[in-house]
């Protein structure tokens, strides 16, 4: 379920630009077919600078030309709108050096509409021509508020800054409206053309990854192996790309990376008031954020992110990014009661009915998220942005594929006053994205690696299992199944037929629509939520902790988490049996970052304001973290091995077996009876094409111990233990090398409570 996101929203920005003493001339590679069309955005034109910024309800535009990031414009210019609600404007590099923008050059536009039309009076700062700070359209112009193009490749500060942490400047109302932002407001970057490439592509299938769910900041910020300059970076995050590849991981998907609102996290450096670790306001679908890079000059944010990218394509490592198109960081409303005061620095300010979906009257935004309003995802000007973002990252940052934050939002179909999630309509951003750029082929090649997070808030909105063709989901399904089973024995039942659904792909919710297994992205944390180790630790939350682990707000009450008595030794076994899950089901397996080493947050389940020590991972492990960092390591090394265990499609009778404690194969009394806690099924792998001839394993959900007699092995080979997670085997061989599997006798194994069992016959 959708978790609190951050409660603050801030407010404006700006673009800037660097203008070279010769400006580049642009890349000349065509655009593909619905992407890019209108060349929106601050870009070079040969030796001229082009803005060109949508909006349909404008009346007059203008943009402001700054030579540096703070104070009064160098210049400005008057915009013309074409017949497709495209202003624009070319001012050559000699014009903007002749009024002294001879370095990095600061723009932003400002806007005027039905609402607050033009006059010949206003200036900065003036209420000349306000009419009202919303009209019945929804329309919130005001020429006061410098505005961000929704387009700008990189931006010089965030709208809060250590000098300037005051947001309500950004805000309209009669308090803040005749404010002018324009000196203090974030400015963008126009970038000029670099050869930074990001290597070749891995074009791995993705039935064949293992997901690894990261914050780039938290990843090396405490790493004493990276220099210190580089922790917490773009840079230092690529040294990490080969230690990755060598736990088992095959695709990094980091927490967001787009803009977002965090140059004031360290204001208070051990407070979380205001703070944003994780990322969920996005303030530029664009630019990479700033506070991620080490070289935070202008161009330098997207050099190093490329940088990275490379240093990951040459390990191997696919590359995915979390992405926000749900909301924006300009949020909601001041006030329950107040619809004339909100945060306007970019797209409100542009074109409010637009960007925003918007309740019937157009007074406040429908709101699907939590966060302030719903994008309107629906609309083909907004839906564009999310087109042209996408492709921007993939083409020039080279992504290899996105989860999508919310993604339900983006199947929407009603723009205002209403919300309509369609699965086949060809107009909602969904199934747009997919037909720009191709999913990635079931045996792996050129395409996009599509992930949802298939849930927002509100009726209409969960759609686990719903979502078109191409796109994988979080299986929230297989989350919850087996936390339960794990956790909540005798409280929330659950059956040995859904535990095998679960392990075997799901085909209840993928195999109606003609997806596959790999489409169910198959995790038991992440990074809203509990750690893989507090899961096992935790009987509830407790975010309201001191420094460095809190204080959190939101998170939710329903973890299906238990602390196994108090037990260290059967918490840990809790987390092999975890992770052994998703390194034996079948799906794609996603592990949070530092599960490997047991990471803890002392049940904080919503740390996402929390920039501190201890979410960062932490490379200084005990022995008892480095064990389970082995266990990880191997299994998810067996589960490469063998592709009985990554199908391309769902398994067939020849090709899996289920079977009772007893070597039965279960009848529907056994499948429907949440009584039975143990399981067990073969893999055959001949038909599955795996070098071994069939795998076995089981599995001991009871609290007691379970023997489980085993099936025939086939001819000629005899059944060879790989692992069994009980807690007398715990060690750094508790998973078996190649070769050096232990062989069994045959007879009936007695499997210790809540424990899982793995053979290969051989």
């Amino acid at each position: 379920m959708p978790v609190a996101r951050i409660a603050a929203c801030v407010a404006a920005l700006v673009l800037a630009f660097v203008v070279p003493a010769t400006a580049p001339a642009p890349a000349a590679t065509a655009a593909p077919a619905g992407i890019d069309q209108r060349t929106l955005g601050g870009r070079y034109t040969g030796s001229n600078v082009t803005f060109r910024v949508y909006s349909a309800a404008a009346t007059r535009m203008r943009v402001d030309v700054f030579a540096a990031a703070t104070g009064a414009p160098a210049v400005t210019y008057p915009l013309t709108a074409d017949a497709d609600h495209v202003w624009s404007v070319t001012v050559s590099v000699a014009a903007l050096q002749a009024v002294g923008v001879t370095g990095t050059v600061y723009y932003g536009y400002r806007a005027w509409g039905p609402n607050w039309p033009y006059t010949a009076s206003w200036t900065p700062g003036s209420p000349a021509g306000f009419v009202s700070d919303v009209d019945a359209s929804g329309n919130r112009f005001n020429p006061n508020k410098l505005l961000l193009d929704p387009y700008a490749r990189e931006i010089s500060h965030d709208p809060l800054t250590p000098a300037n942490p005051d947001g309500a400047r950004y805000g309209t109302g009669p308090a803040n409206r005749t404010t002018d932002t324009g000196p203090t407001a974030p400015k963008g970057i126009v970038l000029a053309m670099d050869s930074t490439g990001t290597g070749t592509k891995p074009v791995r299938a993705l039935k064949d990854d293992v997901v690894y769910e990261v914050n780039v900041r938290g990843l090396t910020r405490n790493d004493p192996s990276v220099p210190a300059a580089y922790r917490g970076t773009y840079r230092g995050a690529g040294m990490k790309a080969q230690q990755l590849r060598t736990l088992g991981v095959t695709a990094v998907e980091f927490l967001p990376l787009q803009e977002t609102q965090n140059d004031t996290n360290d204001v208070d450096p051990t407070g979380t008031a205001g703070d944003n670790y994780w990322g969920y306001m996005t303030v530029n679908y664009f630019a990479p954020d700033r506070r991620y890079a080490a070289d935070r000059s202008p161009g330098g944010p997207t050099k190093e992110f490329k940088a990275m990218v490379a240093a990951f394509h040459a390990a191997g490592v696919k590359v995915l990014v979390d992405v926000v198109y749900n909301h924006t960081a300009e949020g909601g409303p001041w006030s329950d009661t107040d619809t004339s005061t909100y945060s306007v620095y970019s797209w409100r300010g542009l074109d409010n009915p637009t960007y925003y979906s918007l309740t019937a009257d157009r007074q406040r935004p429908w709101d699907n998220t939590g966060v302030g309003g719903n994008y309107n995802t629906a609309n083909p000007a907004a839906q564009d942005l999310i087109v042209d973002s996408v492709a921007y990252w993939k083409n020039t940052l080279g992504v290899d594929g996105f989860r999508f934050d919310l993604a339900s939002v983006l199947g929407n179909t009603c723009q205002h006053g209403c919300f309509s999630y369609h699965k086949t309509s060809s107009s909602t951003a969904l199934n747009r994205l997919t037909t720009e750029m191709p999913p990635r082929p079931a045996a792996g090649g050129s395409g996009v690696d599509w992930i949802a997070e298939p849930w927002a808030i509100g009726d209409g909105t969960y759609q686990v299992g719903n979502f078109p063709a191409g796109w994988a989901e979080w299986n929230g399904s297989y989350r919850d199944s087996l936390r339960r089973d794990q956790n909540k024995m005798g409280v929330s039942p659950i059956t040995p037929g859904e535990l095998a659904t679960r392990f075997a792909g799901s085909s209840d919710l993928y195999d109606d629509d003609g997806r596959k297994p790999y489409h169910s992205v198959n995790f038991m944390v992440a990074h809203d939520g509990f750690t893989l180790a507090d899961l096992y630790a935790c009987n509830g939350k407790n975010n309201n902790q001191p420094w460095p682990y809190g204080p959190s707000d939101g998170g939710s009450d329903n973890n299906d988490s238990w602390d196994q008595g108090g037990s260290a030794a059967a918490q840990r076994k809790a987390a092999r049996n975890g992770l052994a899950f998703l390194a034996l089901s079948a799906g794609t397996p996603m592990l949070t970052g530092g599960d490997e080493y047991l990471r803890r947050l002392n049940c904080n389940n919503n740390p996402y304001n929390l920039d501190s020590s201890a979410n960062w991972l932490d490379w200084s492990p005990t022995a008892e973290q480095t064990t389970f960092h082995m266990f990880t390591q191997r299994m998810l090394a067996f589960r490469a091995a063998h592709p009985a265990l990554r199908p391309a499609t769902f398994y067939t009778s020849s090709q899996l077996q289920w079977l009772t404690p007893a070597g039965t194969t279960p009848d529907a009394a056994y499948w429907n009876n949440a009584a039975n806690h143990a399981l067990a099924w073969k893999l055959n792998g001949a038909a599955l094409g795996d070098p071994a001839a069939a795998l076995y394993v089981a599995y001991n959900g009871w609290s007691g111990d379970v023997t489980f007699t085993l099936p025939a092995p086939p001819a000629g080979t005899t059944w060879h233990r790989v692992t069994d997670t009980s807690t007398w085997a715990e060690g750094p061989d508790q998973v078996r090398l190649p070769g050096t599997e232990e062989p069994l006798d045959g007879t009936p194994y007695l499997l210790r409570e809540r424990a899982v069992l793995v053979l290969t016959a051989k």
